[in-house]
């Protein structure tokens, strides 16, 4: 565990740094100017409802940890509204078939996430390995269909912060079911912070690709 959670801060921190403005695409002179007030407005925006995603996700996997049914079914209906309100935060710039799209994706990422904590809770090693390995799948997918869709996230980028943001899900599905409260903490906070570089880089992107929206 503590192996794993060393290797989970320095992926964290080397997809830190390639979030930054030119990594994800922006000249010089892009990154050194001020942003719009719509532009901040917007990643504002992006930041709350992705926050919103750890928040519920993790009172999914904290009531899993505690086997207490009714609130893991609330809380799953929680995230799943929230996926939707994710996926409906593009459908302005691409369209309603690609927020459809991205929903599609970010159940899958919810279904790994879930099926992981209640196999980890259980003692099912092989079966928490599949969901971290179908996790890991499902954010390449995700990394293919934004680069897609915006030339200014870079896939490769994208790899990076999704894999460290599906670390982050799968070390506080551990720690909760080992009531590893401290640690989960720690987790949360690295998390919360890197969920904030994700959102962040989706708004700058969204405002050079669309300006006059800007």
């Amino acid at each position: 565990m503590k192996l794993q959670a060393t290797r989970l801060a320095a992926l964290t921190l080397f997809s830190l740094s390639l979030a930054s403005p030119l990594a994800l695409g922006a000249n010089d002179s892009a990154a050194a100017a001020p942003k719009s007030a719509k532009v901040a407005a917007t990643q504002a925006a992006l930041r709350d409802v992705w926050v919103g995603h750890i928040f519920w996700v993790r009172e999914v996997s904290r009531s899993v940890a505690d086997k207490n049914t009714a609130a893991t079914e609330s809380a799953e209906q929680q995230a799943v509204a929230n996926a939707k309100a994710i996926a409906g935060s593009i459908e302005p710039f691409y369209g309603k078939p690609a927020a459809e799209q991205l929903f599609k994706l970010l159940a899958g990422h919810y279904t790994a996430i879930k099926t992981h904590a209640v196999a980890n809770a259980a003692g099912k090693a092989a079966e928490a390995k599949k969901a971290v390995d179908d996790l890991t799948a499902n954010a390449n997918e995700i990394a293919v269909f934004l680069s897609g869709a915006n030339p200014n996230l870079p896939e490769a980028t994208l790899k990076q912060l999704l894999a460290a943001h599906g670390g982050h899900h799968v070390q506080q599905n551990q720690q909760l079911a080992a009531k590893d409260y401290a640690g989960e903490a720690r987790t949360w906070e690295a998390m919360k912070t890197h969920i904030y570089v994700i959102a962040d880089a989706l708004g700058g992107a969204l405002a050079k690709q669309f300006p006059a929206k800007f």
